[in-house]
């Protein structure tokens, strides 16, 4: 296990996007992120944050030689949900490398390292959905609320151009949702718009009873920021009007610290209990040719710090 001590907003886990980390009842820090070749999902587990750097990564599915999940494995999350794990996860068809959907894994195992992951296959929408799922959809993510289950996700829509937004829905269970989707946010503002019009990535934080829902924008360079929404958790959460959306982004790439295009952030707790931000970025901004397939993503942390109205505050000092 590492023991040296844990650096912020600067490289730790390397080349390595999209990270997911929980912190289980079992006492473990897991991790999963998409990795430069995308064609797998890994593990990585240790007792602290910092000893996840080297920590022996574990591969525990493959992608499909033929057919859907068969290109493109993205940004997958582990959930444990009801005793058993899940992960959520995006993935492209073999044949159609941009078809990409949302699928779904489960472990029935209490080790999610050696335990046997079974294919769920594509997360089901809700009964008198037609809509959810049916264009480019990853990135989905999964929080409780008032014994609840909610899912969001990008899903893009258009003719021409598309337009990646963020939706929201109630789950019946942990491969198929309750009800119809619900428009959370669209790119409504400049900075949103660089590269592409983007809102993906989502992640939920609670603080007291206000909902926080952190969400990347515009395309994946150095123009790749983090924007925001706030609802009171005492609102329906299904309602668009419960929603505020922050007008700039709460975090944005910083040349002085080396940190560019900061995004598809989680939220953990240190060993102390202390909020956690778990993100990706690069340390240049020259990237040569597409930046989907540069590889010098890295996981970093940051501590997440909270002012007087209990609203988060995000910080590279």
């Amino acid at each position: 296990m590492n023991s040296q001590e844990l650096k912020y907003n600067e490289p730790w886990i390397l080349q390595r996007a999209d990270p997911y980390v929980l912190k289980h009842s079992d006492g473990y820090y897991y991790f999963t992120a998409s990795v430069p070749a995308y064609d797998r999902i890994i593990i990585r587990r240790s007792k602290t944050l910092a000893g996840l750097k080297e920590a022996s990564e574990h591969t525990i599915w493959i992608k499909h030689e033929k057919g859907n999940m068969g290109s493109h494995i993205w940004a997958p999350e582990i959930h444990y949900i009801k005793n058993r794990w899940y992960i959520y996860f995006a993935a492209g068809d073999a044949d159609d490398v941009w078809r990409i959907r949302p699928y779904v894994l489960t472990c029935k195992d209490q080790d999610p390292v050696t335990g046997q992951w079974e294919e769920l296959g594509m997360m089901q929408s809700a009964d008198g959905d037609p809509f959810s799922f049916e264009g480019f959809s990853l990135d989905a993510t999964v929080f409780e609320h008032k014994e609840e289950l909610y899912f969001v996700w990008a899903e893009k829509v258009g003719v021409k151009s598309q337009i990646s937004n963020l939706y929201i829905a109630k789950m019946e269970h942990p491969w198929k949702l309750k009800t119809v989707q619900v428009l959370l946010t669209t790119p409504d503002y400049e900075w949103e718009r660089v590269g592409f019009w983007v809102n993906e990535g989502p992640f939920v934080i609670k603080k007291e009873n206000k909902i926080f829902l952190t969400f990347s924008a515009s395309a994946t360079g150095a123009c790749y920021c983090i924007g925001m929404l706030e609802a009171d958790g005492n609102l329906d959460l299904l309602d668009p009007l419960s929603w505020m959306k922050y007008q700039e982004p709460v975090l944005q790439s910083n040349p002085a610290k080396k940190i560019f295009g900061p995004g598809h952030n989680c939220f953990t707790v240190d060993e102390e209990g202390n909020d956690i931000m778990v993100y990706h970025a690069r340390v240049t901004d020259q990237i040569v040719g597409d930046p989907l397939n540069d590889p010098n993503r890295h996981t970093m942390f940051m501590k997440l710090k909270w002012d007087k109205e209990n609203k988060p505050i995000f910080d590279f000092n």
